[in-house]
């Protein structure tokens, strides 16, 4: 099982995992020992609640496809228990992502001082570019 909250969990017959050989150098062993894992999880098909699907169905993730089915390789490590543990907890690392809730954001503008503070630096930034000028004889 895996534990996302206090509340809620993610039976093991809900993730399909395979193992199979990892990408990139890593000498001779590299192309006998299957040690990658590839995670598999049907969001639309899993137990988890409504919310939870829906907060991450409208996440804009590679990992997920358009089905809904999570996606996930990990081979960062040499073996395969590592590399599963490593899936399974950047599974739920996306899944606490998406249910967390976003600040709104308050719309804000420059005091009248910031502003007036502006325009006469803008007027004073003029006149002493007009001093600039070519003087008269």
């Amino acid at each position: 099982m895996l534990q996302i909250s206090n509340t809620v969990t993610i039976p093991a017959a809900e993730i399909e995992w395979q193992a199979i050989r990892a990408q990139g150098a890593g000498g001779q062993n590299v192309n006998k020992v299957a040690s990658a894992i590839h995670l598999r999880f049907d969001i639309r098909a899993s137990s988890l609640p409504e919310f939870y699907k829906e907060r991450l169905l409208a996440l804009s993730d590679r990992r997920i496809s358009g089905d809904g089915v999570v996606v996930i390789k990990a081979q960062r490590f040499r073996t395969q228990e590592k590399n599963l543990d490593d899936a399974l907890e950047r599974l739920r690392a996306l899944i606490q992502s998406a249910t967390v809730e976003r600040k709104k954001r308050k719309p804000t503008k420059p005091s009248k001082a910031a502003r007036n503070k502006r325009m006469d630096k803008k007027t004073r930034h003029g006149q002493t570019k007009a001093l600039r000028g070519k003087v008269q004889p």
